[in-house]
This record gives C-alpha cells, structure tokens and sequence, in this order.
C-alpha cells in the first residue's frame, strides 16, 4: 500500500528536477508548459511538483509506520 505513494512521490520529484534545470523550450513535448521559443525556465511548475512529491513521500512513510 505505501509503494504506490512513495513511487509517485519520487516520479514527481524527478520531474520538479527537470523543470528546474530544463528551459521551456527542451522540455519533452508531452509535459506541461512546453513552449517552443520559449528559453526561461518553469519555476512554479518545478516548485508544484516538488511539494506534490515530498507530500507523496510523506504520506508513503506514514502509511509504512502502521
């Protein structure tokens, strides 16, 4: 039951990495704020997806502990 949240928590937090680093312009097609032209980077994307992750990843440990 806790594998589910602490993979996704992970997933998410692989892909607030990517939005951190990435310009908007190499991001892969099928992500969210794809724009080509576009070279600045999608900090509130990466923020979103980093919170999401680490609340994932918290709750994976929560339930772990039961």
């Amino acid at each position: 039951m806790k594998l589910g949240p602490t993979l996704l928590g992970v997933l998410l937090l692989v892909v607030a990495a990517v939005y951190l680093l990435v310009p908007a312009d190499q991001l892969p097609g099928f992500f969210p704020g794809h724009e080509t032209g576009l070279v600045r980077i999608r900090t509130k994307h990466g923020i979103a997806s980093g919170v999401a992750g680490v609340v994932l990843l918290a709750a994976g440990v929560w339930m772990g502990r039961r």
